[in-house]
């Protein structure tokens, strides 16, 4: 059965961080309708006033921070030394787990192009205190496909039996960049009791009967597969599904837990200087 648009949202112009002009895609409210995911940020400016002030340090608990970029570099470092930049093309998949405190700072490229995205995904109940990590993974790495003329980067999940290179994730999700050309066409089977959610970023099209835009999002109903047709100047779009977790979450700021009581405790642990684990 072919699934509905349940939601159609479109991004809305947020300040974050110690000033970062973004798109909000969602975050924060109903919660329970994109379970595994949290937040969905999209950042894209040509005036590097509008970025460069960055994201000073801050904690996270709890959950996963994945950032995709498409044009310019953010440079990071974290209280447990590690540092680097993610460029044009590269993820950073961030598991936060029991606690990290890091910075990310854009830089643009050498036009002052800055175009990426962050999503927040949810880490279940048992795995919330787990040791944090990074998977660092390069543009080079993320293998592209075609599949009846779509362009597919698989970069979490497996797609016609391309798996991304992302590995052991906790909400085990699927994460595609799908480019389609001029009047093209994208099927796909996805499981029916998984969250799906489609955000477009270039072109428009249509898919659950529904027109889609640059900067829109839509959340899918009930059903097991989705059709998308471009309209005559192509589309582009992240297709983000992963099974809910159906945990209750409890949030604050950049922590996400499952009780109001474990969020006074990480937030004194890091007044206190013992957040770090």
């Amino acid at each position: 059965m072919e699934r509905t648009a349940a939601r159609i949202i479109s991004a809305s112009p947020v300040l974050e961080g110690a000033g970062v002009h973004l798109n909000r895609v969602f975050g924060f409210s109903e919660v329970e309708l994109f379970d595994p995911f949290l937040l969905l940020d999209d950042f894209r400016s040509e005036n590097p006033a509008h970025y460069l002030k960055g994201f000073p340090w801050h904690p996270h608990r709890g959950i996963e921070t994945i950032t995709y970029m498409l044009q310019g570099d953010v440079e990071h470092g974290d209280s447990l030394g590690n540092s680097g930049t993610i460029s044009s093309g590269d993820v950073q998949w961030m598991t936060a787990g029991s606690g990290i405190v890091h910075q990310e700072m854009p830089k643009g490229d050498d036009k002052g192009v800055m175009h990426g995205f962050q999503l927040w995904a949810n880490l279940p109940a048992r795995h919330k205190m787990t040791a944090p990590r990074y998977q660092e993974i390069s543009a080079a790495q993320i293998p592209e496909i075609s599949v009846d003329g779509a362009r597919i980067k698989v970069i979490a999940g497996d797609c016609d039996g391309t798996r991304g290179p992302v590995s052991d994730i906790f909400t085990d999700p699927e994460y595609l960049d799908v480019s389609l050309p001029d009047n093209g066409r994208f099927q796909r089977q996805i499981p029916a009791d998984h969250t799906l959610l489609l955000y477009a970023i270039g072109g428009s099209g249509t898919t659950a009967s529904a027109d889609v835009h640059n900067r829109q999002l839509v959340l899918y109903g009930p059903g097991d597969e989705i059709s998308v047709s471009a309209g005559p100047e192509g589309m582009r779009f992240l297709l983000l599904s992963g099974p809910p977790l159906g945990e209750r979450i409890a949030w604050r700021g950049p922590i996400v837990m499952n009780t109001e009581e474990e969020l006074d405790i990480a937030f004194r642990e890091y007044r206190e200087g013992s957040f770090i684990k």
